[in-house]
């Protein structure tokens, strides 16, 4: 009697499980510690409110007499601070619980930004052709030129300047979302385009133009879902890139302010005080930003062989 058990098909979760992406991802440790760390560091910032001793964003519940203590592990230690506080007595573990995700929430909706921008762009040169795949191609090579730092840099302290100070703080998570994002839409844009010049001379969307379909549902559903394992790649290292840039940006002072912690804010407010002994206002979100930006490369790197077939070796 045939066993029904054995000839029954694998269910979807199954077929996942098995299938050649989640495969590679088991028998590659290194993708697999990359992943569990930063599940481990987004989730404690997604439960910042609930794991955080205190909100670092409520004034009145620092005390100065508090600032500059060093970490529990250290003989000078206060018990009630684990990475120990800040220069306005702050708790640190719960500004970098609040910081980490502030910051990956910028990296995340930069990231969204140049991706929605990059695909539209790519999509319209590449389909489109002729003087519009020229003009859009064009104006990616001129934001190429300019590095993200750059245009950063002189966008951001052009606003400062003409807004003020406290006008720029207010809105400063979405100024640095919207600068992030726009400058770096090439990288998706060319990728995307290369895609839809090999697709569009293929056989499925001769048929889907004899079916009468237009060019932007031809470019939506039929050509963009052949386009993202390359859009996934790309916006993996991009999100450290929205990272680094936050930093960046929050440590020269046209980022997020001190009062709004971010991990490029916390490692700018406590570099004046490396050198008095305080090291670690700097260090503790120093090393949690490296850890950060290391795990998601070393996800993105893993992604790339895997979705790459001449890189993958099974």
């Amino acid at each position: 009697m045939t066993d029904i058990n054995a000839t029954r098909e694998p269910g979807r979760l199954g077929r996942v499980w098995n299938s050649n992406f989640v495969y590679s991802f088991r028998k590659n440790p290194v993708a697999v510690v990359s992943m569990a760390i930063f599940l481990l560091i987004a989730a404690a910032a997604l439960l910042a409110p609930w794991l955080a001793p205190v909100d670092p964003y409520d004034p009145s519940l620092f005390d100065i007499m508090d600032s500059e203590l060093p970490p529990v592990w250290s003989d000078s230690g206060d018990s009630r601070f684990l990475f120990g506080t800040d220069d306005q007595g702050r708790d640190l573990w719960s500004a970098i619980l609040y910081g980490t995700r502030l910051s990956l929430i910028i990296g995340l909706c930069a990231v969204a930004l140049q991706a929605l921008l990059g695909i539209s762009i790519g999509l319209i040169a590449g389909y489109v052709g002729g003087r519009t795949d020229s003009l859009l191609m064009r104006l990616a090579d001129i934001q190429l030129s300019f590095s993200t730092l750059m245009v950063a840099i002189i966008f951001l302290a052009v606003t400062q300047a003409m807004f003020g100070s406290e006008t720029f703080n207010q809105y400063a998570v979405f100024m640095l979302i919207a600068v992030i994002g726009v400058a770096e839409w090439p990288q998706y844009a060319r990728t995307v385009r290369a895609t839809v010049l090999a697709e569009k001379k293929k056989e499925y969307v001769d048929s889907a133009r004899v079916l009468g379909f237009g060019p932007l549902r031809i470019m939506v559903r039929h050509i963009l879902p052949n386009s993202l394992s390359p859009i996934f790649v790309i916006s993996t290292v991009q999100v450290a890139n929205a990272i680094i840039s936050e930093a960046s940006l929050s440590f020269l002072g046209l980022g997020m302010p001190p009062s709004q912690p971010s991990l490029g804010s916390l490692i700018s407010s406590g570099f004046d005080y490396i050198f008095s002994g305080s090291w670690w206002i700097t260090a503790i979100p120093g090393v949690v930003l490296v850890v950060l930006v290391l795990v998601i490369n070393l996800l993105g790197d893993w992604m790339r062989d895997v979705l790459n077939p001449k890189l993958y070796k099974g």
